[in-house]
C-alpha cells in the first residue's frame, strides 16, 4: 500500500482553555477521497485550518509527502501543495476568472508586465483538463455559485495541489451541478490528487468516499475504509446516540396574518399570490433561480416589487426598507448567514441584541444590563454552544451561528420569520434543534415562511407548500397531498391539476 500523503499524529488544539481537538490521528492517501463527518462543533473546521496553516497545533506532528512540516500561514501550505475550497467562496468579485485563478502568482513577461495571454491560455488548458467550460475574462460577479465553485477548483489545480480540501462544496449546488463536481473529483483521483471532503450529505459520502473519519466533540471516533463503511450507523457514531426522523405534527391553521397579492418584479417573479396563517410553516419550494429568495426580499423591503399588494393582519402595508418590516414584527434569516445573517466580527451578545437596541436603549444609551440578560437567556434557551456571550461569532460552528441568527429575531419578539435555507450546511443534530425551535415558535403563535431546496425538509416541516417555477407560483399543496414527485413536477413546469 502507498504511503500516506498526509499524516497527522496526536494533533490537539485549545481556544481559551477549551479543547476543540484532542489527540487526532489521520492518514490521507494519494488518489483517495477521505471524508470527514461530524456535528457542527466536532472540530472539522479547526482540523482543516491546522492542515492548511490558518491555525498552529498545540501539540502533535504533521507529515506531508513523507516530510515533517510546520505551516505558519496559508501561503506555506499552498506552496507545499495543499489547497482549500471553503464553503464560503473566497473569490474577488471584481476580477476576471483568469485573474482570480492566478491571483498572487501572475505570470510575468519582460520582468515587468503581467503576461495576460499566458494566463488566458493556462486557464483554458486547466478547464479543458477538468472537463469544464470557463471563460477566462468573464467577471466573477457575473457567475452563478456553481460556476464560481469551478473557478475555485481550477485555482486549486493551477497551484499543482497534491491535496485539495473541500468544505461543504455542494451546499449551494443543484443536482446537475453536483454531478459535474463529482466528475471533477473523479478526474482529480485519476491524477493521484488526494481530496479531503467535508459534507453532511450522507448520500454524497456513500458515493464518493474511499475512507471516512468521524469526529465528535474534538475526538476521533472511528476511521472506516471501503466496505467497512457499510457496517456502521454513521449518524449514531457522529452524535453518540440515535437520531429519529423528524416530522412536524399536523397543525390546525389560524387566521390569515400575511397576504401577498399579485407581487410582480420582472424578470425575477410575476403574479405571486399566497397567504400565511398564524401558527403555520409555509414552505416555498422550487429549483435554483425560481425566484423564491427574491419574493421574500420583496416582502421584507430589500427590493420593492414593481406591482402588487401586501396585507398584514388585514391592513394594507408596503415596506420600503427592512427596517419597516422589522418594526412590524417580521424577522429574516437569509441564506448566506455569514454574509447577511450575523455579524461575524461581533460577539454573540452583540448579535442577539442588535435588532432590539433601538427599543431597549435609554436616550441613545445601550441598556447593558438588559443586553447581558437577554443574550444569556437565549444562549441557554437555544442551547448555543459558545464559551461565553462575549465569544466572537466567527469562532462558532455553522449550526451555532444559525442559532444566533434565529435568536436575534426571537429576542426582538418577531411574530413572523422568513427563513431562507435554514439548515444549509449544518449537521443532522443541529437540524433537529433548529426544527424544534421552529415548532416552539409556531406553537406560541408565530408564523414562518421557509425557503428550502431540501425536499425532505420541505415535506416534513411545512403545513402547506408553495411551489415556484421560473418566477411564478406553479401550485400550492396541502401537507397531506404533497410528495417529492408532485413538488418536482410543479417545479419543472407541469401545470397544477
Amino acid at each position: 500500500m502507498a504511503s500516506p500523503l498526509l499524516q497527522l499524529r496526536g494533533i490537539s488544539k485549545s481556544f481559551s482553555g477549551i479543547k476543540v481537538l484532542d489527540n487526532i490521528d489521520l492518514d490521507v492517501y494519494p488518489g483517495e477521497v477521505h471524508a470527514l463527518l461530524g456535528e457542527n462543533g466536532a472540530g472539522k473546521s479547526t482540523l482543516i485550518k491546522i492542515i492548511s496553516g490558518v491555525y498552529q497545533r498545540d501539540c502533535g506532528t504533521i507529515t506531508f509527502k513523507q516530510k515533517p512540516v510546520e505551516f505558519t500561514n496559508t501561503r506555506q501550505a499552498l506552496d507545499a501543495g495543499i489547497s482549500v475550497i471553503h464553503q464560503e467562496l473566497s473569490l474577488i468579485q471584481d476580477l476576471s476568472v483568469a485573474e482570480n485563478i492566478f491571483l498572487g502568482r501572475e505570470p510575468i513577461k519582460s520582468r515587468v508586465f503581467i503576461d495576460k495571454e499566458k494566463m488566458v491560455n493556462e486557464t483554458i488548458a486547466i478547464a479543458r483538463s477538468l472537463g469544464i467550460d470557463l471563460k477566462p475574462w468573464a467577471m466573477v460577479r457575473d457567475l452563478n455559485v456553481a460556476e464560481q465553485q469551478m473557478v475555485e477548483i481550477a485555482k486549486a489545480v493551477s497551484c499543482n495541489a497534491s491535496l485539495v480540501i473541500m468544505d461543504e462544496p455542494t451546499s449551494s449546488l443543484s443536482d446537475r451541478e453536483t454531478e459535474t463536481l463529482f466528475k471533477i473529483i473523479k478526474r482529480l483521483k485519476k491524477d493521484n490528487v488526494a481530496v479531503i471532503y467535508i459534507s453532511h450529505r450522507l448520500k454524497e459520502l456513500e458515493e464518493l468516499a474511499d475512507r471516512l473519519t468521524i469526529l465528535r466533540d474534538g475526538k476521533l471516533i472511528k476511521t472506516m475504509v471501503g466496505e467497512e463503511m457499510k457496517k456502521y450507523n454513521w449518524v449514531s457514531l457522529m452524535v453518540g446516540r440515535e437520531i429519529k426522523d423528524f416530522s412536524r405534527k399536523a397543525q390546525k391553521p389560524g387566521e390569515v396574518i400575511l397576504q401577498v397579492k399579485d407581487f410582480t418584479d420582472p424578470p425575477k417573479y410575476w403574479d405571486i399570490n399566497f397567504e400565511l396563517r398564524q401558527g403555520e410553516i409555509l414552505g416555498i419550494a422550487g429549483l435554483v433561480g425560481a425566484g423564491r429568495t427574491e419574493v421574500l426580499q420583496g416582502i421584507f423591503g430589500v427590493k420593492k416589487p414593481k406591482h402588487g399588494s401586501l396585507y398584514l393582519n388585514g391592513q394594507k402595508v408596503l415596506f420600503n426598507s427592512p427596517a419597516e418590516a422589522i418594526s412590524n414584527g417580521i424577522g429574516f434569516v437569509p441564506e448566506d448567514r455569514r454574509l447577511q445573517g450575523v455579524i461575524l466580527a461581533q460577539s454573540v451578545k452583540d448579535n442577539i441584541s442588535l435588532p432590539s437596541l433601538y427599543d431597549k436603549s435609554n436616550y441613545g444609551f445601550i441598556n447593558f444590563l438588559w443586553e447581558n440578560q437577554v443574550s444569556e437567556d437565549y444562549i441557554k434557551k437555544m442551547r448555543i454552544r459558545t464559551p461565553s456571550a462575549k465569544t466572537i461569532v466567527k469562532n462558532l460552528s455553522g449550526g451555532n451561528q444559525q442559532k444566533v441568527a434565529l435568536a436575534r429575531w426571537l429576542a426582538a419578539h418577531a411574530k413572523i420569520l422568513f427563513l431562507d435555507e435554514p439548515t444549509r450546511g449544518i449537521d443532522v443534530n443541529a437540524k433537529a434543534e433548529i426544527y424544534n425551535l421552529m415548532n416552539s415558535f409556531t406553537s406560541e403563535g408565530g408564523s414562518i415562511i421557509m425557503v428550502s431546496s431540501e425536499l425532505p425538509e420541505i415535506l416534513s416541516m411545512s403545513d402547506r407548500i408553495v411551489v415556484m417555477h421560473e418566477g411564478r407560483v406553479a401550485g400550492i399543496l396541502d401537507r397531506h397531498e404533497a410528495s417529492e414527485e408532485k413538488i418536482m413536477e410543479l417545479a419543472c413546469g407541469k401545470i397544477a391539476g
